[in-house]
């Protein structure tokens, strides 16, 4: 690499020196001839005035004479010839074996009364010549000035040039070669400052002094180093954080590629699994349950949260899975262990439903004495009053204990339903036709909304009447303000939604997301006088899951509740 580089910077100063010298040779060789040719032109037309000057004015000496004279002294050939272009005198050849020159272009000029200038090779000696001709009376004169000198010193001077040159060249290459060592040596320590950090060597410090591009690279370099040290330093502390966070949880997270392979998992994962997981293999070689490896599918693939419940990964054990998408691809699920929580609403609702089923041998009794006593007693007020109070909490707690059982049984999934196709108009007729008379004895308006006469759906008919019921009940309960209740059906997609509107005084939004929670109640004194058990929502709520649909409730103080829910679509 040092050669490279030494070898390519080498080469450009050789190419910016070398052309150099030949722009140098080009402009000053051209340069020389142009300012070499003027100074003889101007010194040559000089000579020819003073020419003209001494054939006017001498007429001692023939012209022959005078023509060998100026061109000796001049340097030049002297020409003089008369109007007709006839050479009457040369310093250099003989004027008799000369041709005509009228058609020379100095001449031409000349003889028309302006100094004329021509260069070209001359025809009789055959050498370029620098032609300088002045008129005078009865012709012209004219000098020829041999360029063969300027050649000969453009020669020379090329010469001189060269040798500059090459001498220019060879230190410059020196003082080149001195320098491309240097800027050599400060790229190679960022080079391999360079590939200390690729290798993983974020430790690695490069020192530069200097204020040049190079030095501002190696402080850049030095600066990004430490930064990235930095940020690395805190993605690892980071991540041994989050690796000592999950792997102090109970529940078992695993995460995996966009290829569906392990990549991490934490001690929860590894204990499930005493065959253990192998990091970057399949994450199907680990855990083959169809509901887990769909909800890391799904997660995948739809970038968004998926669920599942699994009974297969250990056997004897239930999971809850939950897949969520990571932003880079692939997906982590969180396995969190029901097994002993199933187990303990299991031995709840048993506990409830033994001692719902053993309380109602017992309440029918004593309802059952208490009304026979009322019947044929004839003691005292007070006497009645006690056997009447006692009658009333028996019916009531005989009452909690069915709804007890009701609730038992729909939560256990002992209770079976008979799931038909039933149109939504019969289910909304059926509630009309059972609280139609409750509601005219009450003052209470009872009307239907049905905007679906057509929509079936699936449902047990008297599973969703006791639904229809309990809703209703409640409407009666808090519609005494409005006197109004409404049952209704519209569509909802695929499925239908039915609701139960009141016109009372509504709910506040703190006790909505209650509603639907055993004995719990807004009104907990009005609901006792009204002999509610506090678990008919809760047992609606679980048909109405059952049945595969929703159920919810909307309301706003002083303008009534409606409590909606829905059911699938016999073609859905």
């Amino acid at each position: 690499m040092r050669r490279r580089i030494f070898l390519k910077l080498m080469m450009v100063f050789a190419l910016v020196i070398g052309v150099t010298a030949i722009t140098l040779q080009i402009t000053v060789r051209k340069f020389w001839e142009q300012t070499l040719r003027e100074q003889i032109e101007r010194n040559l037309k000089q000579k020819t005035l003073m020419f003209a000057q001494r054939v006017e004015t001498d007429r001692q000496h023939a012209l022959v004479d005078i023509a060998a004279q100026e061109g000796q002294a001049a340097g030049t050939r002297a020409t003089v010839i008369d109007s007709s272009g006839m050479v009457l005198a040369d310093s250099e050849a003989d004027p008799r074996t000369m041709e005509n020159h009228a058609q020379r272009p100095e001449f031409i000029a000349a003889l028309s009364g302006h100094v004329g200038i021509d260069q070209r090779s001359s025809h009789t000696l055959g050498i370029p010549f620098l032609y300088v001709a002045s008129p005078v009376s009865g012709g012209a004169v004219r000098l020829a000035y041999t360029l063969s000198e300027i050649e000969t010193t453009t020669r020379q001077l090329s010469r001189a040039l060269l040798w500059g040159s090459l001498i220019a060249f060879a230190a410059a290459m020196l003082v080149g070669g001195a320098a491309t060592q240097y800027m050599a040596w400060r790229l190679r320590r960022i080079v391999n400052f360079a590939e200390r950090v690729a290798a993983g060597d974020l430790t690695a410090r490069i020192a530069s002094t200097s204020g040049d591009e190079i030095g501002q690279v190696a402080s850049a370099l030095d600066k990004t180093a430490r930064r990235v040290e930095e940020s690395f330093a805190s993605v690892q502390t980071s991540q041994r954080e989050l690796e000592t966070l999950l792997n102090s949880m109970q529940d078992a997270v695993i995460a995996v590629d966009a290829d569906a392979r392990v990549q991490w998992a934490n001690r929860g994962m590894n204990r499930l699994l005493p065959w253990g997981l192998r990091l970057n293999a399949p994450v199907a070689d680990s855990v083959r349950d169809p509901y887990f490896l769909s909800a890391i599918q799904g997660a995948m693939q739809d970038h968004a949260v998926r669920a599942a419940r699994s009974n297969t990964i250990v056997s004897g054990r239930t999971f809850d899975v939950t897949a969520a998408p990571m932003p880079g691809g692939g997906a982590v699920a969180v396995l969190r262990d029901l097994t002993e929580t199933e187990r303990m609403e299991k031995t709840r609702r048993d506990f409830i439903a033994n001692v719902s089923h053993e309380l109602r041998t017992p309440l029918t009794s004593i309802q059952g004495y208490a009304e026979t006593l009322l019947d044929t007693s004839s003691e005292s007020n007070h006497v009645r009053e006690f056997l009447e109070i006692i009658r009333k909490n028996a019916a009531r707690m005989s009452r909690l204990t069915e709804d007890l059982l009701t609730l038992a049984r729909v939560e256990s999934g002992e209770q079976r339903f008979d799931i038909q196709e039933v149109s939504a108009g019969e289910l909304l007729q059926d509630a009309l036709e059972s609280f139609r008379e409750v509601a005219r004895s009450n003052g209470i308006e009872l009307s239907e909304e049905n905007e679906t006469p057509s929509r079936t759906v699936l449902a047990d008919r008297e599973a969703i009447h006791q639904v229809f019921s309990n809703l209703i009940e409640n409407a009666f309960k808090y519609a005494a303000a409005g006197k109004k209740v409404v049952l209704g059906a519209r569509a909802a997609g695929l499925a239908t939604e039915f609701y139960v509107s009141d016109f009372g005084p509504g709910i506040s939004s703190e006790h909505l997301p209650r509603l639907f929670e055993r004995f719990y109640r807004v009104d907990k004194a009005r609901s006792r006088e009204s002999g509610g058990t506090g678990l008919g929502l809760a047992i609606a709520k679980h048909i109405v899951l059952a049945h595969g649909g929703t159920i919810r409730a909307e309301s706003e103080l002083n303008h009534g509740s409606t409590f909606v829910f829905t059911l699938p679509g016999a073609n859905s």
